[in-house]
């Protein structure tokens, strides 16, 4: 595969996906000022963390792909992480204040009818074909290069469509049934779900910087490739971590100590190989363990 080419593709999506979400928020900056729709706030909101999402996608991309160097021995992707648990952060604050205000509303005795409707809708209309054109061309970014922080962006921006549809709804039902309580409601629903969101992202970013393990299916997958590798006396002591999109993994594996040092090196960098095919990017350290030959008991 060609690399600069799939860096000029990755570089792409990421401005692309910046310059979608700066589009969006002022998109939806006018549609609020024109309805005052709470639930458009909430998509406002979810925007502008897209834009943080986005814009940090971008920089890791940039920075997570420099090399290490005398500081960074295992390489900068650790900055992603960095910049997930701020944004969930954020997000966390906001999504706490959507319905904080739409409680008010709701408590209030008279409620505040949407004002230009036509507008927000247009508004979320635009909304709704952006994002889908932006996630058609991360996703084929994506399969093209195979780089995860573009498919996770792309995967984000594929969430975004719920709300902003539940905002269609609201102005949809303010307009023809006159249904005030409707955006409110629909406000408080999305406020939980960027709240879920917020707090999946921060707590997945948390346990990155806290070296937690990866997950179960990993280590299985790592199980599965080790256990079924020839050449291998056994395996143990295996740890793993992670550090933005990258993965981290150390395994000692045992092998007949009467093999030659090129034959043992063979054998585990055979398997570092397949563990790296498995989990592309990843970085591998296999040691290996000599341990004494099984006796030929078949001999007099």
């Amino acid at each position: 595969m060609n690399q600069p080419h799939h860096a000029r593709l990755n570089l792409s999506a990421g401005v692309a996906s910046v310059c979608v979400a700066i589009t969006l928020i002022a998109v939806k900056l006018w549609g609020l000022a024109m309805t005052g729709a709470l639930s458009l706030a909430a998509t406002l909101v979810d925007n502008a963390l897209d834009l943080l999402v986005s814009a940090g996608a971008l920089l890791a991309i940039i920075y997570a792909a420099r090399p290490p160097d005398d500081d960074h021995h295992f390489g900068h992707t650790s900055a992603e992480d960095l910049a997930a648990l701020f944004q969930a952060l954020v997000v966390l604050i906001s999504a706490v204040a959507i319905a904080v205000l739409a409680l008010v509303r709701l408590g209030a005795q008279t409620h505040e009818p949407l004002r230009a409707e036509g507008a927000g809708v247009a508004a979320m209309i635009v909304s709704v074909i952006l994002t889908g054109a932006l996630v058609i061309w991360q996703r084929y970014v994506a399969r093209r290069t195979g780089n995860r922080v573009v498919a996770a962006d792309s995967l984000h921006y594929l969430s975004d469509l719920l709300p902003a549809l539940g905002a269609l709804a609201a102005l949809a039902i303010s307009a023809w049934w006159n249904v005030g309580e409707a955006d409110s409601l629909i406000a408080l629903a999305a406020a939980g779900w960027l709240a879920w969101n917020g707090g999946r992202i921060g707590l997945a970013a948390w346990h990155a910087l806290m070296d937690r393990s990866a997950p179960a299916d990993v280590l299985q997958r790592i199980a599965a490739i080790t256990d079924e590798w020839p050449g291998l006396r056994g395996w143990h002591d295996l740890r793993t971590r992670t550090a933005g999109s990258r993965l981290f993994i150390s395994l000692h594996v045992e092998i007949d100590g009467s093999l030659t040092l090129d034959e043992a090196h063979a054998i585990g960098d055979g398997l570092e190989h397949a563990l790296r095919d498995a989990f592309p990017d990843a970085w591998v350290i296999i040691h290996t363990d000599p341990v004494a030959p099984v006796p030929n008991l078949g001999q007099a």
